[in-house]
């Protein structure tokens, strides 16, 4: 006798979840992003409106939507606010987070930089050079480090790889403060010099050395954390 899997069918509330996403998809932000009120959506839907309030909890906590209440729900961009708001749960030591970051940075960022080159349109190569720009020609602590996550974002963007974006966006509180702890040791120069060197390297579409130039730079960054060592294990 042959035997097949049993293929597991989705709950309603999952079908509801996918059918919202599916939508909000389809619309592509030229909406005015906000879902129509839940009895409304619940007809069109052709459920009832428990199911349409627990799917839109569910999606709200995966950061796709946004429950305003008293006004109705809006789609909002927070896909990454779940593993973000985890890793201080997950790794409560600061130091230790920094230095889990530098080593998914590593395994990440050079391959968004290679993608890049080969990906990267002109509009994101454009996005690529503001950034620098900013980095370039501030002088605010603040607008630094905003200007170099700006530079890391296009640049997962550019790769072409919605995954890869979103991963970094999912980082990107524990980026911040690593850049925070990075530039009150040290200046902007040799990020700008660096970022410089892997915008280059995107341009001339050459993967290798766009590759090769973020591994640089991370180095230079681990280097500017200073982190103490790791405690080793009892």
């Amino acid at each position: 006798m042959t035997f097949s899997s049993i293929k597991p069918q989705r709950s309603l509330v999952e079908e509801v979840c996918a059918r919202i996403a599916s939508e909000i998809r389809d619309e592509g932000g030229s909406s005015d992003g906000w879902l129509p009120p839940e009895r409304d959506l619940a007809l069109k839907l052709g459920v009832s409106r428990p199911v349409v309030r627990e799917a839109t909890k569910r999606l709200e906590m995966q950061g796709l939507l946004e429950v305003k209440h008293g006004v109705g729900t809006k789609v909002v961009d927070k896909l990454h606010k779940p593993l973000n708001g985890s890793l201080a749960l997950l790794i409560p030591d600061d130091a230790e987070r920094l230095r889990q970051l530098v080593q998914v940075r590593f395994m990440l960022e050079p391959e968004n930089a290679r993608l890049a080159a080969e990906n990267a349109t002109t509009a994101q190569i454009r996005k690529l050079r503001a950034a620098l720009k900013e980095l370039e020609t501030t002088t605010d602590f603040e607008t630094a480090v905003e200007a170099d996550m700006a530079f890391h974002r296009e640049l997962a963007a550019a790769s072409g790889n919605q995954i890869a974006t979103l991963l970094l966006h999912s980082l990107s509180e524990l980026l911040q403060a690593s850049l925070k702890h990075g530039y009150s040791r040290t200046s902007t120069a040799n990020a700008v010099r660096q970022h410089a060197a892997v915008l280059s390297a995107i341009e001339k579409r050459d993967p290798n050395a766009a590759a090769k130039a973020m591994r640089e730079h991370l180095l230079t960054a681990e280097t500017d954390l200073a982190l103490p060592k790791a405690k080793k294990a009892a």
